[in-house]
């Protein structure tokens, strides 16, 4: 009797967790609710249509781009480039995450979990069976730790420089993952039916892949900017002070990251992402959407800050307000770098911002984006959030390694600050006059209430 109703109870049991008031559909309830908030130190632009290209003549005679209108969804983006001391945190937590996995894998338990709150042995759930111990210091004073660590990361022998105790940056790689969706999406990949063939000998089944693991994508990146840029781009100048102290010292600390290529920001990102997730599940919360490189067509409209064809971030026709002072760093004219007071980089929170509350978009740096660059681009693109995405192999030929870069710098004229001016540079390659910020897409359709309450 008892075996009977638990059989029967069982299906009535289930059938109130998935049946709706009255046998209504009503969706899956409870549900979480969600409000997107604005990530730290982005401002949150709405979405709109402008008419993305040239607001001024075609100086150079590039003819790599051509007015046409796009609509572009709502997104976060920094509200300045990334800074120095900024960057260096993705550079330390990847000195540090590699000091306490040698210690780990050394079998020094102070600086590892193999077990998790409930006593549960951390190998049923991670590949290496241990978490890293971020709370523990690591102990220098011990010998045994400072040996070991000494050994493998710092500078050795005659790689030393009046035996200064140096960190050995080409050790200092980040390895991370990422999902070819594009890849994924293709209906070549798409080998399995997922379905039966009924008593009609019809197959009304979905198409999906058989092996996920194949477009799961493991890069390995070094992370340490290449500060040599202000020699190998400037030859006959001397910069020797910005290569040997740019990057570390205090004093550049709010000037924005230089020296670092493509693949560096968008490694820079996904640890930026992994590190908010991570903070996230512990804190029992939603993850957040990924931070990456804007894409061509939002950074132009993010710069634009509403003004549409306007060539400047502030308006224009000018490059100068009323008092005749400059309104970005870059050169102003033949030799003279200091009229807008600045003779290389400045602080990321100079000038004023745009009417979306964004620091140099025109100066500066100019910013990497994750376009492809292709001269024809404009014609084939899709006009609801257009982006060119492409994968360069190691063997393709140069012109496919290359990404758009936008908003000019701190060397350039003033045609290379316009908001419609594209250039690129290619992706393997860092120079002293490129950096980058990031953005995050928006969920849903977009935020309402007074704009003043947006940021």
């Amino acid at each position: 009797m008892n075996k009977f109703l638990l059989t029967l109870m069982t299906p009535l049991l289930l059938a109130g967790c998935y049946m709706g008031p009255q046998g209504e559909l009503v969706g899956v309830h409870p549900r979480e609710y969600w409000d997107q908030p604005n990530p730290y130190g982005m401002n949150y632009i709405h979405f709109g249509s402008f008419t993305m290209g040239p607001s001024d003549q075609d100086v150079p005679y590039a003819l790599n781009t051509k007015s046409k209108t796009v609509t572009i969804p709502a997104y976060y983006m920094d509200v300045h480039e990334i800074s120095n001391n900024e960057y260096r945190q993705f550079v330390n937590y990847v000195r540090d995450s590699l000091f306490l996995n040698t210690l780990a894998e050394n079998d020094d338990d102070r600086y590892f979990y193999a077990e998790n709150e409930s006593g549960q042995e951390l190998d049923r759930f991670i590949d290496k069976g241990y978490v890293l111990n971020w709370e523990e210091p690591i102990a220098w004073d011990d010998e045994d730790v400072f040996d070991l660590l000494y050994d493998q990361y710092f500078l050795q022998g005659s790689d030393r420089f009046y035996n200064r105790k140096e960190i050995d940056t080409r050790r200092l790689n980040y390895r991370y993952y990422w999902f070819n969706l594009a890849k994924a999406a293709s209906k070549d990949a798409r080998d399995e039916e997922y379905g039966e063939v009924n008593e009609l000998n019809q197959l009304h089944s979905v198409r999906r892949y058989s092996d996920r693991s194949q477009f799961v994508v493991e890069e390995t990146i070094n992370v340490y900017p290449d500060t040599l840029v202000w020699i190998h781009d400037y030859a006959y100048s001397y910069n020797e002070p910005l290569a040997e102290n740019y990057f570390w010292h205090p004093a550049y600390d709010d000037y924005p990251v230089v020296g670092v290529t493509w693949g560096q920001a968008v490694a820079f990102n996904a640890w930026r992402t992994q590190i908010m997730n991570e903070w996230k599940q512990k804190e029992d919360q939603t993850y957040i959407q990924k931070f990456r490189l804007p894409s061509e067509a939002e950074w132009e409209y993010a710069a634009r800050g509403g003004r549409n064809l306007a060539p400047y971030p502030w308006g224009g026709p000018y490059i100068r307000n009323e008092q005749g002072c400059v309104l970005a760093n870059f050169k102003p004219m033949r030799g003279d770098y200091v009229e807008d007071a600045n003779a290389y980089t400045a602080p990321v929170e100079s000038y004023s911002p745009n009417d979306y509350g964004l620091y140099n978009m025109a100066g500066n740096v100019a910013e990497w984006t994750n376009t492809a660059f292709d001269e024809t681009v404009y014609d084939f693109a899709f006009d609801l959030a257009p982006d060119y995405v492409y994968h360069a192999k190691v063997d393709d030929p140069p012109a496919l390694h290359r990404k758009v870069t936008r908003g000019g710098s701190w060397k350039d004229i003033g045609y290379y600050c316009q908001t419609g001016t594209r250039a690129f540079e290619y992706s393997d390659t860092a120079k002293a006059f490129i950096g980058f910020r990031s953005v995050m897409s928006y969920l849903g359709r977009g935020k309402s209430g007074p704009k003043e309450e947006w940021n």
